[in-house]
């Protein structure tokens, strides 16, 4: 698990209520963010969400390249919101915001035209910048990013307590991000135990029993149930193998907010379910007044007469997308990786399912794992 640390900011005497008022803003904000996987897409989330809860100049999030040479530019919200300009990437240690990433130290001024280390002093004068903030968004001993934000008039102690604590939920959010981006792009090295904690974040899973091989099928299917349990706020699972099974199970908070019935989680899961049975499995759902359970137990391997070796209907381009769908990654990440656009991988997607017969995007990836398509 990587913990988030931030050093203090200011000893200053604080307004509570200032700073109660503040917090109730802030946490709204984190709980926007709360279970994404995409880091581009948080930080646009945070530097957004600044600009419109407390009213800042402008606010960006630079992202530490994993070279750990430079920084790139990820989010720019308020007065400039493009992310090709002079410091689109920085180098580690140059300029003040690579400073802030290579010292793990935060900087804050209420006085941004006097400090001998703007670029463009002129500049901060004619858009009335005064205060500056830039955080390290710590995981671990090292910076994984820096969160810089402008304001037009001086920052109040409160405010400055509060994007320390931002920070924090900011820099845990990230690391979880990019972990699970990085298993993306290898998940054969990965256990199944791992790209589960990388996709729900925290402490919300446990392991029991010892981590066996599993046939791909059974891999993808729980990676894609995780992926809907981040969307319902899972609160805590369990990863159980038994001697041929392997068991996810899952608690989820229900209340006046998220009410979850059996109805309503049939119809969350239901293509996944209805994969497992495929595959040999068995689900059970229960639902209380505060907590409900889902759990899916599959054999570890398919039998031999779940695995057929059929020549595949799918065009080279549509095997590709179905490879990255296996995966978790979304159709935006898909148009990127391909260089297509987000509309074509919506088409071929739609053509993938009408040449397996089937209707959702999981029973296709289950229909072509089965058949060796995607090896």
């Amino acid at each position: 698990m990587i913990s988030a640390t931030v050093p203090n900011l200011t000893s200053h005497t604080l307004d509570v209520s200032r700073l109660l008022f503040d917090l109730k803003r802030c946490g709204d904000l984190v709980g926007k963010f709360t279970g994404w996987l995409t880091p581009d897409e948080i930080a646009v989330c945070v530097t957004n969400g600044l600009i419109e809860q407390f009213g800042c100049a402008f606010t960006r999030i630079w992202l530490v390249e994993p070279d750990r040479r430079t920084l790139r530019l990820v989010s720019s919200s308020g007065l400039y919101t493009r992310l090709d300009g002079d410091f689109a990437r920085v180098p580690m240690g140059a300029f003040k915001v690579g400073k802030i990433a290579q010292h793990c130290i935060p900087f804050l001024s209420n006085c941004l035209p006097d400090e001998d280390w703007v670029k463009d002093r002129e500049w901060a004068i004619a858009n009335n910048i005064q205060g500056f903030a830039g955080l390290p968004l710590m995981a671990g001993d090292q910076a994984i990013g820096v969160l810089a934000v402008f304001s037009h008039r001086p920052m109040a102690p409160e405010f400055l307590e509060v994007l320390q604590i931002l920070s924090l939920s900011v820099a845990g959010a990230l690391a979880s991000a990019v972990n699970h981006q990085a298993l993306l792009k290898t998940p054969d090295a990965a256990h199944l135990s791992e790209q589960l904690a990388a996709l729900l974040g925290g402490n919300r899973l446990s392991l029991l029993g010892t981590e066996q091989p599993l046939a791909l099928p059974i891999t993808q299917l729980l990676l894609q149930m995780a992926n809907r349990l981040v969307k319902l706020s899972c609160q805590y699972c369990r990863l159980v193998y038994d001697t041929d099974t392997v068991v996810l199970e899952a608690m989820l908070a229900t209340t006046p907010a998220q009410p979850l019935n059996e109805t309503t989680l049939i119809e969350v899961f239901q293509d996944i379910l209805a994969t497992g049975q495929t595959l040999g499995g068995e689900s059970q759902i229960q639902t209380g007044t505060d907590v409900a359970q889902v759990r899916l137990r599959l054999p570890q391997q398919l039998s031999s007469s779940q695995v057929t070796t059929a020549a595949s209907p799918l065009s080279e381009r549509e095997q590709e997308v179905m490879r990255l769908l296996a995966q978790g990654h979304r159709d935006r990440d898909i148009a990127e990786q391909l260089y297509i656009s987000e509309r074509t991988v919506k088409f071929h997607a739609k053509n993938m399912l009408e040449k397996l017969g089937v209707r959702t995007r999981i029973q296709a990836v289950f229909e072509a794992t089965k058949n060796g398509w995607l090896s």
